[in-house]
Protein backbone atom coordinates (compact mmCIF):
# COMPACT_ATOMS: atom_id res chain seq x y z
CA UNK A 1 0.00 0.00 0.00
CA UNK A 2 1.23 3.51 -1.34
CA UNK A 3 0.06 7.23 -0.95
CA UNK A 4 -0.29 6.84 -4.16
CA UNK A 5 -2.70 4.18 -4.21
CA UNK A 6 -4.78 6.23 -1.44
CA UNK A 7 -4.75 9.56 -3.26
CA UNK A 8 -5.83 7.86 -6.42
CA UNK A 9 -8.33 6.32 -4.52
CA UNK A 10 -9.92 9.17 -2.28
CA UNK A 11 -9.14 11.27 -6.25
CA UNK A 12 -11.81 8.68 -7.46
CA UNK A 13 -14.30 8.88 -4.90
CA UNK A 14 -14.38 12.67 -4.90
CA UNK A 15 -14.66 12.33 -8.58
CA UNK A 16 -18.31 10.32 -8.57
CA UNK A 17 -16.16 7.60 -9.26
CA UNK A 18 -15.31 9.02 -12.71
CA UNK A 19 -11.89 7.45 -13.20
CA UNK A 20 -11.11 9.27 -15.91
CA UNK A 21 -11.51 12.82 -14.19
CA UNK A 22 -10.07 11.23 -11.40
CA UNK A 23 -7.05 10.61 -13.77
CA UNK A 24 -7.02 13.69 -14.93
CA UNK A 25 -6.72 15.71 -11.95
CA UNK A 26 -4.00 14.14 -11.10
CA UNK A 27 -2.26 14.09 -14.33
CA UNK A 28 -1.94 10.72 -14.96
CA UNK A 29 -3.91 7.77 -17.21
CA UNK A 30 -6.86 5.99 -16.74
CA UNK A 31 -5.51 2.91 -16.84
CA UNK A 32 -2.79 3.58 -14.52
CA UNK A 33 -5.74 5.04 -11.90
CA UNK A 34 -7.52 1.94 -12.74
CA UNK A 35 -4.66 -0.69 -12.31
CA UNK A 36 -3.29 0.97 -8.59
CA UNK A 37 -6.88 1.02 -7.16
CA UNK A 38 -7.17 -2.88 -8.47
CA UNK A 39 -3.71 -3.58 -6.97
CA UNK A 40 -4.53 -2.08 -3.54
CA UNK A 41 -7.80 -4.06 -3.52
CA UNK A 42 -5.75 -6.89 -3.97
CA UNK A 43 -2.89 -6.12 -1.47
CA UNK A 44 -6.02 -5.60 1.25
CA UNK A 45 -7.80 -8.36 0.22
CA UNK A 46 -11.27 -6.67 -0.13
CA UNK A 47 -13.28 -5.32 -2.97
CA UNK A 48 -13.47 -1.11 -1.98
CA UNK A 49 -15.92 -0.11 -5.30
CA UNK A 50 -18.58 -1.52 -6.48
CA UNK A 51 -18.71 -2.11 -10.07
CA UNK A 52 -21.47 -2.59 -13.07
CA UNK A 53 -19.14 -4.09 -15.73
CA UNK A 54 -16.07 -2.02 -15.77
CA UNK A 55 -17.41 1.06 -14.34
CA UNK A 56 -17.36 2.19 -10.78
CA UNK A 57 -20.83 2.71 -9.34
CA UNK A 58 -20.27 3.01 -5.50
CA UNK A 59 -18.38 2.19 -2.66
CA UNK A 60 -18.63 -0.99 -0.62
CA UNK A 61 -19.24 -1.04 3.01
CA UNK A 62 -15.43 -2.27 3.64
CA UNK A 63 -14.72 0.49 0.80
CA UNK A 64 -16.37 2.88 2.95
CA UNK A 65 -13.90 2.22 6.25
CA UNK A 66 -10.86 2.31 3.72
CA UNK A 67 -11.75 5.46 2.44
CA UNK A 68 -12.17 7.10 5.65
CA UNK A 69 -8.93 5.71 7.09
CA UNK A 70 -7.19 6.92 3.28
CA UNK A 71 -8.41 10.26 4.11
CA UNK A 72 -7.19 10.53 7.64
CA UNK A 73 -3.96 9.56 6.46
CA UNK A 74 -3.33 12.08 3.75
CA UNK A 75 -4.78 14.59 5.44
CA UNK A 76 -2.09 13.86 8.15
CA UNK A 77 0.66 13.37 5.64
CA UNK A 78 -0.32 17.22 4.46
CA UNK A 79 -0.62 18.79 8.11
CA UNK A 80 3.33 17.25 8.53
CA UNK A 81 4.33 18.50 5.27
CA UNK A 82 2.81 21.69 6.68
CA UNK A 83 4.45 21.86 9.91
CA UNK A 84 7.93 21.11 8.52
CA UNK A 85 7.50 23.99 5.62
CA UNK A 86 6.54 26.39 8.62
CA UNK A 87 9.14 25.50 10.48
CA UNK A 88 12.14 25.43 7.88
CA UNK A 89 10.06 28.32 6.19
CA UNK A 90 8.25 30.74 7.82
CA UNK A 91 8.03 33.17 5.60
CA UNK A 92 7.38 31.34 2.13
CA UNK A 93 4.79 29.46 0.71
CA UNK A 94 1.37 29.58 -0.60
CA UNK A 95 -1.93 30.95 0.37
CA UNK A 96 -4.88 30.22 -1.75
CA UNK A 97 -8.43 31.56 -0.33
CA UNK A 98 -12.04 31.13 -2.45
CA UNK A 99 -14.27 33.84 -2.08
CA UNK A 100 -17.10 35.81 -3.63
CA UNK A 101 -16.64 38.49 -5.92
CA UNK A 102 -18.30 41.26 -3.33
CA UNK A 103 -15.82 39.73 -0.97
CA UNK A 104 -12.71 39.92 -3.16
CA UNK A 105 -14.04 43.10 -4.46
CA UNK A 106 -15.08 44.86 -1.14
CA UNK A 107 -14.04 43.43 1.83
CA UNK A 108 -11.21 41.98 1.11
CA UNK A 109 -8.54 44.06 -0.28
CA UNK A 110 -7.04 45.94 2.52
CA UNK A 111 -6.45 42.53 4.65
CA UNK A 112 -4.49 41.42 1.30
CA UNK A 113 -2.46 44.62 0.68
CA UNK A 114 -1.16 44.13 4.32
CA UNK A 115 -0.40 40.64 4.18
CA UNK A 116 1.41 40.98 1.01
CA UNK A 117 3.21 43.81 2.58
CA UNK A 118 3.71 41.79 5.56
CA UNK A 119 4.54 38.47 3.57
CA UNK A 120 6.04 39.22 0.51
CA UNK A 121 7.26 35.56 -0.98
CA UNK A 122 3.98 33.93 0.21
CA UNK A 123 1.96 33.56 -3.33
CA UNK A 124 -1.50 34.59 -2.23
CA UNK A 125 -4.45 33.36 -5.29
CA UNK A 126 -8.09 33.94 -5.29
CA UNK A 127 -10.29 31.64 -6.42
CA UNK A 128 -13.90 33.73 -7.12
CA UNK A 129 -16.92 31.41 -7.47
CA UNK A 130 -20.22 30.28 -5.69
CA UNK A 131 -20.20 29.49 -1.90
CA UNK A 132 -21.94 26.27 -2.47
CA UNK A 133 -18.35 25.48 -4.13
CA UNK A 134 -16.34 25.89 -1.70
CA UNK A 135 -16.71 23.41 0.67
CA UNK A 136 -15.77 20.89 -2.29
CA UNK A 137 -12.64 22.74 -3.14
CA UNK A 138 -12.10 22.90 0.64
CA UNK A 139 -12.18 19.40 1.17
CA UNK A 140 -10.40 18.08 -2.28
CA UNK A 141 -7.15 20.52 -0.40
CA UNK A 142 -7.32 22.98 -3.56
CA UNK A 143 -7.99 25.65 -2.00
CA UNK A 144 -6.92 26.37 1.88
CA UNK A 145 -9.61 28.88 3.45
CA UNK A 146 -12.96 30.27 2.14
CA UNK A 147 -14.49 33.01 2.96
CA UNK A 148 -18.17 33.48 2.06
CA UNK A 149 -21.55 34.26 3.72
CA UNK A 150 -23.69 31.37 3.40
CA UNK A 151 -22.99 27.47 2.52
CA UNK A 152 -20.64 26.80 4.39
CA UNK A 153 -21.33 26.70 8.34
CA UNK A 154 -23.44 23.68 8.03
CA UNK A 155 -21.31 21.37 6.21
CA UNK A 156 -19.72 18.19 7.78
CA UNK A 157 -15.91 18.45 7.16
CA UNK A 158 -16.25 22.16 7.59
CA UNK A 159 -15.02 24.60 9.83
CA UNK A 160 -16.69 27.76 9.72
CA UNK A 161 -15.89 30.80 12.11
CA UNK A 162 -18.21 33.86 12.02
CA UNK A 163 -15.80 36.75 11.19
CA UNK A 164 -18.25 39.97 9.93
CA UNK A 165 -21.73 40.76 10.33
CA UNK A 166 -23.20 43.42 7.59
CA UNK A 167 -26.23 44.22 6.40
CA UNK A 168 -28.01 45.20 3.02
CA UNK A 169 -28.98 48.31 1.83
CA UNK A 170 -30.75 49.93 -1.19
CA UNK A 171 -29.74 51.74 -3.96
CA UNK A 172 -31.23 53.97 -6.25
CA UNK A 173 -30.48 56.49 -9.00
CA UNK A 174 -30.76 60.06 -8.14
CA UNK A 175 -33.79 61.62 -7.77
CA UNK A 176 -35.93 58.11 -7.24
CA UNK A 177 -39.33 58.62 -5.46
CA UNK A 178 -37.95 56.22 -2.67
CA UNK A 179 -35.44 58.84 -1.84
CA UNK A 180 -38.34 61.41 -0.40
CA UNK A 181 -40.38 58.50 0.48
CA UNK A 182 -39.45 58.23 4.57
CA UNK A 183 -39.05 55.17 6.22
CA UNK A 184 -39.76 52.44 3.44
CA UNK A 185 -41.74 49.43 4.12
CA UNK A 186 -40.95 46.06 2.42
CA UNK A 187 -44.17 45.91 0.96
CA UNK A 188 -43.47 49.69 -0.56
CA UNK A 189 -39.84 47.93 -1.39
CA UNK A 190 -41.56 45.07 -3.24
CA UNK A 191 -43.89 47.52 -5.43
CA UNK A 192 -40.55 47.91 -7.39
CA UNK A 193 -38.91 46.21 -9.92
CA UNK A 194 -35.84 44.94 -8.27
CA UNK A 195 -32.11 43.63 -9.02
CA UNK A 196 -30.15 42.14 -6.85
CA UNK A 197 -27.78 38.79 -6.43
CA UNK A 198 -28.30 35.19 -7.64
CA UNK A 199 -29.52 32.77 -4.88
CA UNK A 200 -26.60 31.55 -2.92
CA UNK A 201 -24.72 34.97 -2.85
CA UNK A 202 -24.09 37.46 -0.67
CA UNK A 203 -27.56 36.88 1.88
CA UNK A 204 -29.83 36.24 -1.18
CA UNK A 205 -31.75 32.91 0.89
CA UNK A 206 -32.41 35.63 4.00
CA UNK A 207 -33.68 38.37 2.09
CA UNK A 208 -36.30 36.04 0.00
CA UNK A 209 -37.42 34.55 3.00
CA UNK A 210 -37.78 38.13 4.89
CA UNK A 211 -40.55 38.62 1.51
CA UNK A 212 -42.12 35.44 1.85
CA UNK A 213 -42.41 35.79 5.56
CA UNK A 214 -44.76 38.61 5.22
CA UNK A 215 -46.48 37.18 2.11
CA UNK A 216 -44.71 39.38 -0.65
CA UNK A 217 -43.57 37.86 -4.25
CA UNK A 218 -41.22 40.81 -5.16
CA UNK A 219 -40.21 41.19 -8.92
CA UNK A 220 -36.55 40.15 -9.84
CA UNK A 221 -35.89 41.74 -13.39
CA UNK A 222 -32.15 41.17 -12.70
CA UNK A 223 -30.24 38.79 -10.35
CA UNK A 224 -26.72 39.05 -11.08
CA UNK A 225 -23.25 37.39 -9.41
CA UNK A 226 -21.64 40.42 -7.94
CA UNK A 227 -23.12 44.22 -6.38
CA UNK A 228 -20.99 46.19 -9.82
CA UNK A 229 -23.41 44.35 -12.23
CA UNK A 230 -26.59 45.31 -9.68
CA UNK A 231 -25.44 48.66 -9.76
CA UNK A 232 -24.96 48.79 -13.26
CA UNK A 233 -28.58 48.18 -14.23
CA UNK A 234 -29.81 50.44 -11.21
CA UNK A 235 -28.27 53.36 -13.20
CA UNK A 236 -29.41 52.53 -16.64
CA UNK A 237 -32.73 52.86 -14.73
CA UNK A 238 -34.18 49.04 -14.89
CA UNK A 239 -34.89 48.79 -11.11
CA UNK A 240 -34.36 49.49 -6.98
CA UNK A 241 -31.19 47.31 -6.46
CA UNK A 242 -30.69 45.58 -3.24
CA UNK A 243 -27.03 45.39 -2.51
CA UNK A 244 -24.33 44.46 0.42
CA UNK A 245 -24.21 48.07 2.28
CA UNK A 246 -20.55 48.13 1.90
CA UNK A 247 -20.62 47.34 -1.59
CA UNK A 248 -21.48 50.79 -2.24
CA UNK A 249 -18.46 53.07 -2.97
CA UNK A 250 -19.17 56.70 -1.23
CA UNK A 251 -16.74 58.10 -3.87
CA UNK A 252 -17.60 56.23 -7.13
CA UNK A 253 -21.27 55.55 -6.73
CA UNK A 254 -22.54 59.09 -6.16
CA UNK A 255 -20.40 60.22 -8.94
CA UNK A 256 -22.68 58.00 -11.11
CA UNK A 257 -25.53 59.07 -10.21
CA UNK A 258 -26.61 56.56 -7.14
CA UNK A 259 -27.60 57.23 -4.12
CA UNK A 260 -27.56 54.76 -1.20
CA UNK A 261 -30.91 53.87 1.49
CA UNK A 262 -30.59 51.87 4.58
CA UNK A 263 -32.48 48.47 4.24
CA UNK A 264 -31.30 47.71 8.19
CA UNK A 265 -35.17 47.53 9.47
CA UNK A 266 -36.12 45.80 6.45
CA UNK A 267 -33.72 42.89 6.88
CA UNK A 268 -31.56 41.10 9.25
CA UNK A 269 -27.33 41.21 9.45
CA UNK A 270 -25.93 38.38 7.38
CA UNK A 271 -22.85 36.85 8.42
CA UNK A 272 -19.50 36.31 6.99
CA UNK A 273 -17.74 32.84 7.58
CA UNK A 274 -13.69 31.96 7.16
CA UNK A 275 -14.37 28.25 6.67
CA UNK A 276 -10.95 25.72 6.78
CA UNK A 277 -11.02 22.00 6.53
CA UNK A 278 -10.99 20.41 10.08
CA UNK A 279 -8.25 18.92 10.74
CA UNK A 280 -5.97 20.90 8.93
CA UNK A 281 -3.20 22.30 10.26
CA UNK A 282 -2.62 26.27 9.35
CA UNK A 283 0.77 27.89 9.09
CA UNK A 284 1.68 31.16 10.70
CA UNK A 285 0.64 33.43 7.75
CA UNK A 286 -2.66 31.46 7.27
CA UNK A 287 -3.23 32.27 11.22
CA UNK A 288 -1.68 36.01 10.77
CA UNK A 289 -4.19 36.18 7.75
CA UNK A 290 -7.51 35.10 9.38
CA UNK A 291 -6.54 37.35 12.19
CA UNK A 292 -6.01 40.45 10.25
CA UNK A 293 -9.10 40.08 8.15
CA UNK A 294 -10.96 39.41 11.46
CA UNK A 295 -9.08 40.70 14.69
CA UNK A 296 -11.36 38.34 16.95
CA UNK A 297 -10.46 35.30 15.12
CA UNK A 298 -6.97 35.23 16.89
CA UNK A 299 -4.81 32.10 16.77
CA UNK A 300 -6.16 30.71 20.33
CA UNK A 301 -10.06 30.91 18.55
CA UNK A 302 -9.33 29.12 15.93
CA UNK A 303 -6.81 26.68 17.02
CA UNK A 304 -10.71 25.92 19.87
CA UNK A 305 -12.82 25.23 16.69
CA UNK A 306 -10.82 22.93 14.83
CA UNK A 307 -10.46 21.03 17.55
CA UNK A 308 -14.22 20.78 18.00
CA UNK A 309 -14.85 23.78 20.69
CA UNK A 310 -17.72 25.58 19.88
CA UNK A 311 -17.28 29.30 18.56
CA UNK A 312 -20.63 31.40 17.93
CA UNK A 313 -20.37 35.46 16.57
CA UNK A 314 -21.71 36.59 19.88
CA UNK A 315 -17.88 35.08 21.06
CA UNK A 316 -16.29 38.12 19.86
CA UNK A 317 -18.24 40.17 17.21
Amino acid sequence: MTLQQLRYLVEVAQRGFNVSEAAEALFTSQPGVSKQIKQLENDLGIIIFERVGKRLTGVTEAGGQVLAHARRILAETENLKRYVDDYTHGQQGALVIATTHTQARYALPEAISRFRTRYPEVTLTLHQGMPDQFAEWLMRGDVDLAIATEALKDVSGIVALPCRQWHHAIVVPEAHPLLSAGAISLAELASYPLITYVRGVAGRIGMDAVFERQGLTPRIVLDALDADVVKTYVGLGMGVGIIAEHAFDPLRDPAAGLRLIQARHLFPANTTHVAIRRGTLLRRFEYDFIEDFAPGLNRDVVQKALQGGEITASDWL
